[in-house]
């Protein structure tokens, strides 16, 4: 697409209303989910991405840190949320950033907001950043009151209208938790600041470190809490440990007793964040995208140990139940691509009588790779299959993969010996296939034997060729 066709695609997203842009930035996020027109659908989300974000990254606009909307709305960055999946408590919606800024500068602060601007048109002029703070904290205060306002209902005051015109639900979904993250913005700033860039595990000592940082009146409500986790658990390089606050703080494991507390949240957001995780390797398989899934899989992994150890869980309660249907999705999500791998590697490998060569399938180095990644994958599902209940049907197809490339490797490098020449060229790239998935499945000091076995062969039947034709 030409740039000035992009211009003009970026003009006619702009004219858009807010609630026309998020339900379009909706299709388009499930187009690509279910692998619809890829190529187009990631450029226009793109373009309206920038749009809605008031960002361009190839003009020379003003700076970044000189739009007023991303300065009102600096202190929510850690909390913005732009998948279509559904989001959870400590989480605000990107898309619903805009039609708060267009509400408060039309009716909600309209006077606080021409303010800001004319403070920022100045400050533009004086080229310093002189004033730049105050006037963000004192916006951020009258956006925050005026929010929250608006988005706390009153008994017997009829708010529906006001609403409405606003953004569609789930912008006002979002009003309360953008009004209390602006509001408390100086007590997450200093939560974060007391919090070390990363933390390796939650142990002991730093679950006190954590809970003393975290006591702090205006992060309890529970409007603020699930937030104020969440920063936590950006900072941990294993986030379900967020579910040791909740533990630490009901003195039990017992589900009922840390359900009792407000940090029982911590556990529901965990619970959340492996679904989601799960819902992303769901994804990931159906499109063929293995690169990511041993990653994937340590974490869903690592998180449902965690909760089935660290927590006393019920089978019957909501939690128990969440839980146990994480476990059954992420086994149905392998289990079906793990059985597929054996016949794959059967169809590659299957020996052929010479004068069936000719008609069959051509070996492309672009499926070798796929079948080895999946072959890959099976290995990375063995490491974790106990915890993720996919143990049987993975350590089977595992044993059954070993078995079946064993003994087609030997015998491919035995058939190198015979047949005729086209034959022994096809044979040649099964062998060289085989030894491919040898590695994977048996390591590379077993793939180098057989390797230099083919070699062998190859060498001996040329051999033997030249003889005969000079005799």
């Amino acid at each position: 697409m030409s740039q000035t066709s992009t211009e003009r695609l970026r003009d006619y997203l702009a004219q858009l209303p807010p609630q026309s842009q998020a339900l379009l930035m909706r299709e388009f996020e499930r187009a690509i989910e279910r692998g619809e027109d890829l190529v187009v659908a990631n450029f226009v989300l793109e373009q309206l991405r920038k749009v809605v974000r008031g960002a361009e990254e190839d003009d020379d606009a003003r700076p970044r840190t000189d739009d007023p909307a991303r300065l009102l709305f600096r202190p929510l960055e850690p909390f913005l949320y732009e998948s279509n999946y559904p989001i959870r408590a400590g989480q605000i919606r990107r898309t619903s950033l805009v039609p708060v800024w267009q509400w408060l500068s039309r009716e909600g602060a309209p006077e606080a907001a021409a303010a800001f601007e004319a403070a920022l048109a100045g400050i533009r002029q004086s080229d310093s950043t002189a004033g730049l703070e105050a006037a963000t904290r004192k916006f951020q205060s009258a956006a925050a009151e005026a929010v929250v306002q608006v988005a706390t209902p009153v008994q017997g005051d009829d708010r529906q209208r006001v609403l409405s015109r606003i953004g569609p639900p789930n912008v006002v979904e979002d009003l309360l938790s953008i009004g209390a993250v602006l509001r408390a913005r100086e007590a997450m700033e200093t939560l974060g600041s007391k919090l070390p860039g990363q933390i390796r595990a939650l142990t002991p000592s730093q679950l006190e470190a954590v809970t003393a940082a975290l006591n702090v009146p205006s992060l309890q409500t529970p409007s603020l809490l699930p937030f104020a986790l969440s920063l936590i658990m950006q900072r941990l390089a294993s986030p379900w440990q967020i579910i040791r606050l909740a533990v630490k703080v009901a003195a039990s494991d017992d589900e009922i007793r840390v359900a009792a507390t407000p940090y029982g949240i911590a556990v529901t957001i965990a619970l959340h964040d492996l679904s989601f995780l799960t819902a992303c390797l769901r994804t990931d398989i159906r499109r063929g995208h293995f690169d990511n899934v041993g990653d994937q899989l340590k974490v869903l992994h690592d998180g449902v140990r965690g909760l089935r150890t660290e927590l006393d869980l019920r089978n019957d309660s909501a939690w128990g139940r969440q839980l146990t249907s994480i476990r059954a999705d992420i086994s149905n999500s392998l289990q079906s691509e793990i059985e597929s791998v054996p016949g794959r590697v059967r169809r590659l490998l299957r020996q052929r009588a010479d004068k069936d060569v000719a008609s069959a399938p051509k070996i492309d180095a672009a499926e070798v790779e796929d079948i080895a990644a999946l072959i890959d994958f099976v290995a990375v599902c063995r490491t974790y299959a106990s915890e993720l209940a996919i143990n049987e049907v993975t350590l089977r197809t595992f044993s059954d993969l070993q078995h079946y490339v064993e003994q087609s490797t030997e015998s491919l490098v035995q058939a190198l010996r015979g047949g005729d020449a086209k034959a022994r060229a096809y044979r040649q790239m099964q062998a060289n296939a085989a030894i491919r998935f040898c590695e994977i499945l048996f390591g590379h000091d077993y793939a180098s034997l057989m390797s230099r076995a083919a070699e062998n062969a190859m060498t001996g039947e040329r051999s033997k060729a030249k003889t005969t034709k000079a005799g």
